[in-house]
């Protein structure tokens, strides 16, 4: 039953709505090996994003949880408040201008369609698509001079929409999925990585950095999970400290193309881990 389902759900499988650092959507043809051969009831991610591997799946039912507020209300607004959504999106300009007065607006005194509004248009808009905040949690992301981006992708907000409705979506920290699994479930973890090393630098998407007693408070909660009956995948960077952590789990490698070098000719493919407690 659910492999009828899942092939013909993923006929009319939405694309990621958002661009969202470190997504997964290039490397969707690796991680389909590496996915569950059996049946699972309920998929859960902790640290959405940009939910490739959801809208790539496409499950009967899923709990969908992030700690970024911003995209949590753009994914309820889609879920719930589609039309509403769109005709806002509409009105939206694409000039530095226009573009900067929209990115000062306080999204604590908009409406959830209008801060959805504001949202996917930054994102669109903005410099390489980045979603990046300060420390005190304001968009900070430059104007992108794109000629004609598309803000109002009406049909795949559509679908996205409909996927969104078999889904619990939560803001919150990671730890939330503890009150939200059963024996049977599908858990999936993309994390904030671990940096390559000491100087690397990386853009936030909140307020709050993602440090090593984050990285080991997460490898408890994966441990919990797998107590707990638990289908668990996780990806991370390849370094020594990610693969202490996961020692005892299966461990496998995939390659992306990550933007870590300022010149596109030495963005070549960097290893990063696939750690399940199944095989």
């Amino acid at each position: 039953m659910y492999e009828t389902y899942h092939a013909q759900a993923k006929e009319e499988s939405p694309r990621p709505p958002v661009k969202w650092a470190g997504g997964k959507s290039q490397l969707i043809p690796q991680f389909e090996p590496l996915f569950p051969k059996r049946e699972y009831s309920l998929y859960v991610e902790p640290f959405v994003g940009g939910g490739a591997v959801f809208f790539h799946l496409l499950p009967p039912r899923a709990v969908l949880i992030d700690s970024n507020d911003e995209l949590i209300n753009f994914y309820l607004v889609v879920r719930d408040d589609l039309e509403a959504l769109l005709q806002d999106l509409r009105r939206h300009e694409n000039t530095a201008e226009y573009y900067y007065r929209i990115r000062a607006l306080d999204p604590g005194q908009l409406t959830p369609v209008e801060r959805a509004s504001r949202f996917l248009y930054l994102n669109k808009t903005g410099y390489n698509g980045l979603w990046r905040v300060n420390s005190r949690g304001q968009h900070n992301v430059p104007f992108g001079r794109y000629k004609n981006p598309k803000i109002v992708d009406e049909p795949n907000l559509r679908l996205v929409s409909v996927a969104l409705k078999r889904a619990e979506i939560i803001c919150g920290d990671f730890s939330r999925i503890l009150d939200c699994t059963a024996p049977g479930a599908f858990v999936y973890l993309d994390p904030p990585y671990h940096p390559l090393s000491e100087t690397a630098n990386f853009t936030s998407y909140t307020p709050d950095a993602f440090g090593e007693d984050d990285q080991r408070r997460l490898a408890e909660v994966f441990r919990e999970l797998d107590r707990r009956g638990c289908l668990v995948m996780l990806s991370n960077s390849d370094t020594p400290f990610i693969r202490e952590l996961y020692k005892n789990y299966d461990i496998q490698v995939v390659y992306a193309k990550r933007a870590i070098n300022c010149r596109a000719d030495k963005r070549g493919p960097i290893a990063e881990l696939v750690i399940r407690n199944y095989s």
